[in-house]
């Protein structure tokens, strides 16, 4: 017997084999958004940014997850577009097959991943897998692409959370140094500073630059 088809596709036929690849990217999306994508470093951040407030709840979590969803969708645009015209439409046509789709669906995010990985990452997980970095990054697997891209994105993600910590935590000296020179220790110094945290993230029209900040950050195609 032949190789079974499932289901018709644009009157073409779907063999069980391709099918079943199809079921298995589709159970990866959510590992892909996370690991491939600008999705980790913008939840890292404003996560972050809400503890530096001292708001442990508010916003929930939800609200930043869906958030970071939609910024990411908005960074990933560009490559997403290159993705349905350059591998998506053509498969859908019959012009090129899955094997071929898959390959070209890869380039673009290669090359997002890349140009937001720095080198010296890349290198050294080269070096971990015996492989040589050569002039053209975008020939190496994802198996070295996609720990260097998160490796970079956790160490920018800390660095700016610990920028954006530094105004917060200068607020919680200032008046932890006032209430003791005042005598009222019993006076809770957080309770005092957030409202003044509040008024700052506010004065400065916190949450647009913040997505603004994350949005440049990234170099996009």
């Amino acid at each position: 017997m032949g190789e079974q088809s499932l289901i018709n596709v644009n009157g073409n036929s779907v063999p069980t084999l391709e099918l079943l690849l199809m079921m298995t990217i589709i159970s990866l999306l959510p590992s892909i958004m996370i690991m491939m994508t600008s999705f980790t470093r913008i939840m890292i951040v404003m996560g972050l940014t809400r503890t530096a407030m001292g708001v442990q709840q508010s916003p929930p979590n939800m609200v930043l997850v869906g958030i970071s969803l939609f910024l990411t969708l908005f960074i990933m645009r560009p490559v997403f577009e290159r993705i349905n015209t350059e591998a998506y439409q053509p498969y859908r046509n019959g012009a090129i097959t899955a094997e071929e789709a898959l390959d070209r669906m890869q380039q673009p995010m290669k090359e997002f991943m890349l140009s937001n990985t720095k080198i010296e990452t890349l290198e050294a997980f080269s070096d971990m897998a015996g492989i040589e970095v050569g002039e053209d990054p975008t020939e190496l697997s994802l198996a070295i692409i996609i720990p260097s891209f998160m490796t970079s994105e956790l160490k920018r993600a800390f660095l700016a959370g610990f920028i954006i910590y530094m105004p917060f935590l200068l607020i919680d000296i200032i008046v932890s140094s006032t209430l003791m020179s005042m005598g009222m220790m019993m006076l809770p110094p957080a309770t005092i500073a957030l409202p003044f945290k509040l008024l700052l993230f506010v004065t400065v029209d916190g949450w647009e630059l913040l997505f603004s900040s994350l949005v440049e950050s990234y170099i996009r195609f």
